[in-house]
């Protein structure tokens, strides 16, 4: 959780570069229009689960038929169900998952998006000029499977499982920063959501864009916190947060200035090549 005690002292090239991002997002999702929520009752602990403070479900709707037949949206859900919730377990990984990653890295590079953040990188000597080679840092910097569980040999996580997929471990859930995959879950009746943080979550714009939350998963294990955007387009997360890993700008929270938001991002490694953790862990309005 964000420490509102420290004041925001916005890091000023992260800012202009993920602001840069945040224009440019033009395949975001509104809502009122592409979705809606339902906030319902508010929780105040993020260190452990408290009363269930919703009746119904987060997401009132989403047009599913208008969001996901875009492209970089279409090619996202794909990947949603190709891991072991449980960390520990193996994660094996077949052809048709390799493509399925592949096709998605091959979209969201198709956006502007994607396209500005590879020429920052690159500008700053952080990323291959080469397209492909560029392509290939993507996948082994989201989709290389690593090894979470301490004292296990098999490699149970990649960074793209923990950040937009979740994960178990024994009572927890881990991860999931990614309101597709909530809705998704959500539909499925898999996720509980049990309410909102009031001070971390954004209500005062037309339209909702950061959230946090806390919610139950089957029952049997909980989510104290967890923190998202609202709307963004897959391929804004992916270019934020990979700009912010392979520019150096991780192991510590940052603050920047997105549009009217003040944000503070969370960017940990979980190894030299994977992202561990990368969220919005908190906002306000400036």
């Amino acid at each position: 959780m964000a420490d509102s005690r420290r004041g925001f002292h916005p890091d000023p090239e992260l800012t202009e570069i993920l602001g840069r991002l945040w224009e440019l997002d033009t395949n975001k999702c509104y809502a009122g229009q592409d979705f809606d929520i339902d906030l319902q009752g508010y929780v105040t602990s993020g260190r452990e689960l408290q009363r269930d403070r919703a009746k119904y479900t987060l997401f009132a709707w989403v047009d599913e038929e208008n969001v996901f037949e875009r492209k970089t949206y279409k090619t996202f859900k794909a990947l949603l169900d190709n891991y072991e919730l449980e960390c520990g377990k193996q994660e094996v990984v077949t052809n048709e998952e390799r493509k399925e990653n592949r096709d998605f890295i091959d979209a969201i590079m198709e956006t502007d998006v994607m396209q500005e953040a590879h020429r920052y990188l690159v500008e700053r000597g952080k990323a291959p000029q080469d397209e492909i080679e560029f392509k290939r840092l993507l996948y082994r910097t989201w989709f290389s499977l690593i090894r979470r569980t301490k004292g296990d040999r098999d490699f149970d996580s990649s960074s793209f499982e923990h950040v937009f997929v979740g994960e178990g471990r024994e009572d927890e859930f881990i991860g999931l920063h990614n309101w597709i995959q909530f809705y998704l879950q959500e539909k499925a009746g898999n996720i509980d959501y049990h309410g909102y943080f009031r001070r971390e979550t954004v209500k005062d714009d037309e339209h909702f864009r950061l959230i946090a939350l806390q919610f139950n998963w089957r029952g049997e294990k909980g989510k104290p916190m967890c923190s998202c955007f609202l709307g963004t387009s897959p391929e804004f997360e992916i270019a934020a947060y990979t700009v912010c890993f392979l520019s150096g700008k991780h192991g510590r929270n940052m603050d920047v200035q997105l549009g009217e938001y003040e944000v503070e991002v969370s960017c940990l490694p979980l190894g030299k090549h994977c992202i561990g953790t990368a969220y919005i862990a908190a906002a306000r309005m400036n």
